[in-house]
């Protein structure tokens, strides 16, 4: 023990380093089990669309006029703000869908706020969606 004091006196750079990495780490690992309560995988989507899940898309409409998950509902984060969220019942599940998965996440808290008990976030957003070779109802060309 007298050692171990001895180095931490000789060497207070790699300790104060050495414990700003562990709370790095221990932040880092609380962020992904608080956002994992939110977040869905591709496969768990399908699963809880096949089941009934309402698709809600919040991007803006232009984005999602370029193409969204078949069956999707287009409601911005604006007009959840604002309370639409009436277009969606709230005793079925609901998984959202942003491009990247961000801007879902914060979505399905707002839901899950609102009584929505059953909002989840797809992991990855339609990107993720796409890179699992999901399909994706386009306009033609």
């Amino acid at each position: 023990m007298n050692k171990l004091l001895e180095f931490a006196a000789a060497n207070p750079y790699l300790l104060t380093g050495t414990v700003l990495m562990l709370i790095a780490v221990a932040a880092f690992e609380l962020r992904l089990r608080a956002r994992a309560a939110f977040e869905v995988s591709v496969a768990e989507a399908i699963r809880m669309m096949n089941n009934g899940a309402t698709v809600v898309d919040v991007r803006d409409a232009t984005r999602f006029a370029t193409g969204h998950i078949v069956g999707a509902v287009n409601i911005p984060p604006t007009e959840l703000a604002k309370g639409e969220e009436g277009k969606i019942k709230k005793k079925r599940a609901v998984v959202v869908v942003c491009d990247s998965g961000s801007e879902s996440i914060q979505s399905a808290r707002k839901l899950r706020a609102a009584g929505f008990d059953g909002a989840f976030s797809l992991g990855g957003g339609l990107d993720g969606w796409q890179r699992e070779n999901q399909p994706v109802v386009s306009p033609r060309r």
